[in-house]
């Protein structure tokens, strides 16, 4: 059976731009595009030119792509030629292979909008797409709020769609701007418009996911008959976001009955490095990966309960859709109070600590972790505090050092600009290779700014632990998160800590306390015990 060719279509560095609180440079730009040629998308839509410097500068430093590389712009303005528009003219000087335009399909924003009769805008559109085409460009229209107009005047809409197809378009996407449109609505839209001549393998479609139905909305799109989906990684884009390729390239390569149907760009070999483009992207941006994230996130193959568990341990497909190693994923035994001893000891296996079925000291860990979590304490994330809990009941926990105490200072106070700031200071002391050490840090960096209390702690408690401070150098923070887990005078703090270091290492840990500085300091102490136990080895320092 010959599949059926499905074009991917990234507006990543343009819709995804849109994202309130994102802003690419030109070379993050540039980074993300070379990684989405790597996976194999077909084309990349860069921007806008003219719309902004940076979009422009990206353009003028694209990379070589085997993808087509798109520019962005909308079609002529009422009053002038296609060729005597400059805004046009921006978008054609980009030099790219493939030109997207986006014009009105829906009558209301045409005469509302635009103000203009609606046999203007189709010549708009007409003339727009032709002046592509005879400058010898790929052709692409997004019809701009296709499924309201198709809703309220689907003669219309589809006469819009018709024009730009007959000025020579290669694609017509049809766009679900608001992102209100059900997948329901969406595969019979489609249907109907296939019905009325356009043909399938010229359309393509573009959702938002205002609903949380983005990706369903794609997949009924494909479903009736379109070839082309436009959506974003890790489903950046305005409002709630566009569709999800990072969620859609697996299971169109993975699931039935695309996978069959359906041929992609996109490779297994090249679907292997899924996750990690996707948190690259996340890296570019600094924020934090959504642990729930279909295919690539952290949790998206963690198994929790016990029961889960121990199934796993017999066989994966029992509690998994896809092996995680597709899309380059990990599968993971999270520790919990609901964790059973088949959970636990895979996760204890995977720490590198071998214990036998029916050891007592199986049933110690269990209830340890059970009565810290009614404390306020969380191992399903920090996996390092929790291997270090199962070593000390173990018996193979070395003592690197021991902190005899430690003060933290803030200090509100004008500086010569007259202007209030504040300052921490802090003072540790240590018991390390026989010997006390005293250690006193400041929070200020390079450029003056105060990082706070933690940040104090951190620098004075690594300042000077022996032989054990060259092992710390290349480590850092790069998460902190903070939560009260019980309300009222009885608060409690959790603190949950990410460290990293220059071996590409990544380890979570936590601590509780009523005082949030007690917390923070005790899943830093974890933070700096779990690195010293993974380079050191088992040796033990005699810190009493």
């Amino acid at each position: 059976m010959t599949r059926e060719r499905l074009y991917l279509y990234d507006t990543t560095l343009r819709d995804g731009q849109q994202t309130q609180g994102v802003q690419f440079s030109t070379a993050e730009k540039v980074q993300i595009a070379q990684a989405l040629d790597q996976l194999g998308v077909d084309y990349i839509e860069g921007g806008w030119p003219g719309a902004n410097p940076t979009d422009s500068a990206f353009f003028q430093a694209a990379p070589e792509t085997s993808a087509r590389l798109a520019a962005f712009g909308m079609t002529k303005r009422s009053g002038r030629s296609a060729e005597n528009d400059d805004v046009l003219a921006a978008v054609m000087n980009a030099g790219t292979r493939a030109v997207c335009l986006v014009g009105k399909s829906h009558d209301f924003h045409v005469s509302d909008a635009l103000g203009i009769s609606l046999d203007e805008n189709i010549e708009n559109v007409r003339a727009s797409v032709a002046h592509l085409v005879a400058q010898g460009r790929e052709a692409l229209f997004d019809a701009e709020h296709f499924f309201d107009g198709y809703r309220d005047n689907p003669d219309y809409a589809v006469r819009v769609c018709r024009a730009a197809l007959d000025a020579g378009a290669r694609w017509v996407v049809l766009c679900d701007t608001n992102g209100g449109a059900l997948p329901a609505e969406v595969s019979r839209t489609v249907s109907e418009v296939i019905a009325a001549g356009l043909p399938g393998d010229r359309l393509g479609i573009h959702t938002h996911n205002d609903t949380e139905n983005a990706v369903a909305c794609s997949l009924a799109a494909v479903d009736a008959g379109a070839r082309q989906i436009q959506g974003t990684l890790n489903g950046l884009g305005e409002r709630c976001g566009n569709a999800n390729l990072t969620a859609l390239i697996p299971t169109l390569l993975l699931k039935e009955p695309y996978a069959s149907r359906f041929e992609i760009g996109v490779t297994r070999d090249a679907l292997a490095g899924l996750t990690r483009i996707s948190r690259m992207l996340d890296d570019i941006l600094n924020r934090v990966p959504s642990k729930q994230s279909a295919y690539v996130g952290a949790s998206a193959f963690a198994h929790k309960a016990g029961l889960h568990a121990s199934a796993i341990l017999k066989n994966p497909a029992t509690y998994e859709h896809v092996d995680p190693a597709t899309v380059g994923n990990a599968r993971i035994i999270p520790m919990s109070n609901q964790a059973g001893q088949s959970n636990l000891r895979k996760r204890l296996a995977e720490a590198g600590l071998t214990v036998e079925a029916g050891d007592p000291a199986l049933g110690r860990i269990l209830d340890r972790i059970k009565q810290r979590e009614s404390e306020g304490y969380s191992y399903d994330t920090a996996q390092a505090s929790f291997e270090l809990l199962a070593r000390d009941e173990l018996g193979q926990l070395p003592s690197f050092f021991e902190v005899k105490r430690y003060k933290v200072t803030v200090e509100r106070r004008k500086n010569k600009y007259n202007r209030m700031v504040s300052l921490s200071e802090a003072v540790v002391v240590v018991k390390v290779d026989g010997e006390k050490k005293l250690s006193v840090s400041e929070s200020l960096d390079e450029s003056g700014s105060d990082r706070g209390p933690v940040n104090a702690l951190a620098r004075a408690l690594s300042k000077d632990l022996g032989q054990y401070s060259q092992v710390l150098d290349d480590m850092h923070l790069v998460d902190f998160k903070v939560r009260i887990t019980q309300g009222g005078t009885e608060a409690v703090t959790r603190v949950i800590i990410d460290s990293e270091d220059g071996q590409g290492r990544r380890w979570s840990t936590v601590g509780v306390s009523a005082n949030i500085v007690d917390a923070s300091f005790d899943a830093l102490l974890d933070a700096i015990q779990w690195k010293l136990v993974r380079d050191c080895g088992p040796r033990t320092a005699a810190a009493g």
